[in-house]
């Protein structure tokens, strides 16, 4: 492949994710062919080295590599994600230039057996690659590998074998080992067809029902529970048996807490009468901080979902869905498998009502009571409370509060460097969480 033709390509697809760096060399480490016959079908392995040092590795999907066809497959031809699916099928094993990859499919996934329907680039996609097909069967293919298991199918698969059945069925896998690293490359589930995603159910019955969508977040509350409870289920797995927190691992939250706040605090603009509830207050917020962090126990820590919020779920058939257990993709892979809280989904959550009740009022000209949020805080987190495990959490209410406090803040002051920079008209939703957190803290200590 030409090396400066490979390194455009790569670069300016939405999935490449270091758009900032300057790529000073590109090579194919490894090809595995999928499909012999013409057109000829192959997945590959392709370092992106920049001019510091530092490299990524990508997968591309080829279609017609024997006489120079496109870089990527999915794009144009989706029949090499139909030939993935029958390899999994089949449990197929294939040897590249230097290392395998590995199909395997789920253990009871019946749907695997199936006809494949007409396949369909998902075009919303930002970091993967997925097809549906014959709103069936979903494959996600992941595009920058890392060493190591994805934290998607290792969630997956434990859910699945534990017996949490709020997730899309589990289908299959295919992986890379040997040769430059070894990855998980991608995953098969049902997909689930006619469902609402909750982000968009939320901003629509805000408008039109809110008390019916109190009613739904209660559900939600259970069904969080219950994944948690899964996840801290199982001592005798190492990878998720529930864990006493270190002095070290609370030592470590508080100071990337902290250096996050800094970070924020020095760079608020003067002149915002939007900041105005907590500018010139970020000592005050750090110290806060670190009175909740040591202030008594902090429960266990286990596997969590990394990154939920509204936006990770479905309403299907009258129930809830949980989606997209990869964790925050800004993470580094050793970063989203790290056990923590369960309360720090929890206060994910949380913080999307608070978006999800201002953005009704933004885009949909809802008239949201002034106390949604507040109730929808109340619903969820009493039936998680009343479901969930409590030998993973702290003792008592006010350890409970303490730490999602702690949690709720760290997502608040994450939205609010998010929101100065790409959506100035959204600042006052994390400025009013930092102001409320704050009062809440001197309240509880």
């Amino acid at each position: 492949m030409d090396e400066r033709a490979l390194i455009e390509y790569v670069t300016q697809q939405r999935w490449y994710g270091a758009k900032s760096r300057t790529v000073s060399h590109s090579e194919v480490l490894d090809t595995v062919t999928i499909r012999q016959a013409e057109p000829q079908l192959a997945l590959a392995l392709v370092e992106m080295r920049y001019d510091t040092g530092a490299h990524d590795i990508y997968q591309l999907l080829l279609a017609g590599a024997s006489d120079g066809g496109t870089f990527d497959g999915l794009a144009e031809d989706a029949e090499i994600a139909r030939e993935i699916v029958s390899a999994m099928r089949t449990g197929l094993t294939l040897q590249g230039s230097e290392g395998v990859a590995e199909f395997r499919p789920a253990d009871d996934f019946s749907a695997l057996g199936r006809e494949l329907g007409a396949p369909r680039l998902v075009s919303s996609e930002q970091s993967n690659s997925s097809i549906v097909f014959d709103d069936a069967l979903i494959l996600k293919v992941f595009r920058r590998l890392e060493p190591g298991i994805n934290p998607e199918l290792e969630m997956l698969r434990f859910l699945t074998e534990h017996g949490f059945r709020s997730i899309p069925a589990f289908g299959g896998w295919y992986a890379y080992s040997g040769g430059p690293l070894t990855a998980t490359l991608g995953l098969l589930q049902q997909y689930v067809a006619g469902a609402i995603g909750g982000w968009d159910m939320a901003l629509g019955e805000i408008a039109t029902a809110p008390e019916r969508f109190l009613d739904r977040l209660g559900r939600l509350g259970e069904v969080t529970a219950q994944m948690h409870t899964a996840l801290g289920s199982d001592a005798d797995d190492p990878a998720f048996a529930p864990e006493e927190p270190s002095v070290e691992s609370l030592g470590l939250l508080t100071a990337t807490v902290d250096e996050e706040i800094a970070r924020v605090f020095i760079s608020l603009p003067d002149d915002d009468e939007r900041l105005a509830p907590i500018h010139g207050r970020g000592e005050e917020v750090r110290e806060q901080l670190r009175l909740l962090t040591h202030a008594g126990s902090s429960g266990r820590v286990i596997r969590t979902h990394g990154d939920y919020h509204l936006g990770q779920t479905l309403w299907s058939a009258n129930d809830w869905v949980i989606l997209d257990f990869e964790g925050e993709p800004a993470r580094t892979l050793v970063e989203r498998r790290r056990k923590r809280s369960p309360l720090r989904d929890v206060a994910g959550m949380l913080r999307s009502f608070a978006y999800a009740a201002t953005a009704a009022e933004l885009t949909r000209g809802a008239d949201v009571p002034d106390d949604w949020e507040e109730r929808a805080r109340q619903r969820f987190l009493e039936s998680y409370l009343d479901t969930v495990d409590p030998a993973l959490l702290p003792p008592g209410e006010a350890a409970i509060e303490r730490l999602l406090a702690v949690f709720e803040l760290e997502k608040a002051v994450y939205e609010l460097r998010y929101e100065l920079d790409n959506r100035p008209d959204w600042v006052g939703i994390p400025v009013t969480g930092i102001d409320r957190l704050m009062q809440q803290a001197a309240e509880a200590l």
